[in-house]
């Protein structure tokens, strides 16, 4: 990603000092603070008090997590993976990760893990910045046939996301707006209504950060305005990211999404949905009834995080003391509000048929 003309990831590792760093992004828009992540305690205060967030880089995170719990003790590979898989329990990466990481630490002779562990978070580091510049690639050439369609009769491309499905969300690059990242690239004009994205406002806070710092048009949209942009012709795509999708097309993100597409379909406007294969949960053939759904801390939603008159970080109450709050961070949607799936493999239906062609 682009922080201030310099390019730069939300994770990576500093061969010459042994240490993990990330950005935290609890902190911004307001504030960029580097965070050095020196042991597991470390990497399960920042993976569920979401300083990272993104299942792409929830994964990575745990594979770096496993390395430093290694370091401290070369034993402790079975504790550390149940310690990190009760950190987020919906996003699929986060097992897809931990699996991969049992998978290939259980048959090393003991006095070898901690080398294997941190050659192995540098490798899924790598691979995940090539499979999210993949999905781009894949999406803008989707994008470029759509604009082809409408250049003649509008200026712009307009494009309706929810939440961060950007670079923070990945180690580089993004799912959903790596698509954007790379469509703009090309030359294709796009603008992007921004959900705020309540409770946390990972829209307001990290996705109009983020293009702000690549020079993307967008604007910033209260949640509940998305129907209107769409029955008034003011959206052409609805792109999103997934933190888990089912071998039947259905997938879980951030809540509100269901909303969104929704809406799409009944003003028939296309609802795409990027990530990689990693967030495919095989397991789930019928869908996605039987997910765990994460329910945070009510305090997220009778409460807003902000930048106070005094230039400080700062909470505000939104809600009279001792209101009662629900607090669900996903919802489920159904295949039939997706046209179509964009993972680093190409394009597909959000079928069955189609999901399980991507398996290897």
């Amino acid at each position: 990603m682009r922080i201030d003309g310099e390019s730069r990831q939300s994770i990576w590792y500093q061969l010459d000092e042994d240490r993990v760093y990330i950005i935290d992004q609890t902190l911004l828009p307001h504030r960029l603070e580097i965070r050095s992540l020196e042991n597991l305690a470390d990497v399960l205060a920042a993976i569920s008090g979401m300083q990272v967030r993104g299942a792409p880089l929830i994964g990575v995170t745990a594979a770096y997590g496993i390395y430093l719990a290694l370091r401290e003790d070369p034993e402790s590979l079975d504790s550390a993976l149940g310690e990190l898989a009760a950190t987020r329990p919906t996003a699929v990466n986060l097992r897809w990760a931990l699996q991969r990481c049992a998978d290939q630490l259980a048959a090393v002779p003991i006095e070898q893990r901690v080398g294997e562990a941190l050659q192995l978070a540098q490798l899924m580091e790598k691979e995940d910045i090539a499979i999210c510049e993949s999905i781009g690639e894949h999406g803008a050439e989707l994008l470029n046939e759509i604009w082809l369609g409408k250049k003649e009769t509008q200026s712009k491309l307009n494009i309706l996301t929810h939440c961060n499905a950007g670079s923070l969300a990945t180690v580089d690059w993004g799912t959903a707006l790596a698509v954007i990242y790379k469509a703009a690239a090309r030359g294709i004009p796009v603008h992007v209504w921004v959900d705020e994205t309540r409770p946390r406002n990972q829209g307001a806070a990290l996705t109009c950060w983020e293009l702000a710092q690549n020079g993307i048009d967008h604007t910033l949209i209260v949640d509940n305005a998305g129907g209107h942009l769409m029955q008034t012709g003011e959206v052409d795509l609805c792109l999103v990211g997934s933190d888990r999708t089912a071998v039947n097309g259905d997938f879980c993100n951030k809540i509100g999404t269901y909303l969104k597409a929704v809406a799409a379909a009944d003003c028939e406007i296309p609802f795409y949905v990027a990530f990689p294969v990693s967030t495919i949960d095989f397991s789930a053939t019928e869908g996605l009834a039987a997910v765990t759904i994460e329910q945070r801390a009510a305090e997220e939603v009778t409460h807003i995080q902000g930048m106070l008159a005094s230039g400080e970080l700062g909470q505000l109450a939104l809600a009279p003391e001792g209101t009662a709050a629900s607090n669900f961070g996903f919802d489920i949607t159904p295949a039939r509000l997706v046209t179509a799936h964009i993972t680093e493999r190409g394009v597909v239906a959000p079928t069955a048929e189609a999901i399980l062609s991507l398996a290897s």
